[in-house]
């Protein structure tokens, strides 16, 4: 619904299975060509209106709702 909104037509969202971090879902994925792919986690709707527009958009990763940061600060 976002992409939607917003116009984005060379953005493609689709659905796949678990892909091993179950405990982290939901996931949302953002491969954008020729660069390295980011994975966000416990993503919920609040949360994808600033991904789409900071990294869709403007192409700045959002830090904080990533794996690695994620992982970085909840380390036990």
């Amino acid at each position: 619904e976002e992409v939607a909104k917003r116009n984005l037509t060379d953005v493609i969202v689709s659905q796949t299975g678990c892909i091993g971090v179950c405990r982290l879902e939901p996931l949302v994925e953002v491969y954008v060509p020729g660069e390295e792919k980011v994975t966000y986690v416990k993503v919920f709707p609040e949360m994808v209106g600033r991904i789409v527009s900071e990294h869709l958009v403007n192409g700045n990763v959002v830090k904080e709702y990533t794996i690695g940061y994620y992982e970085e600060t909840h380390k036990q």
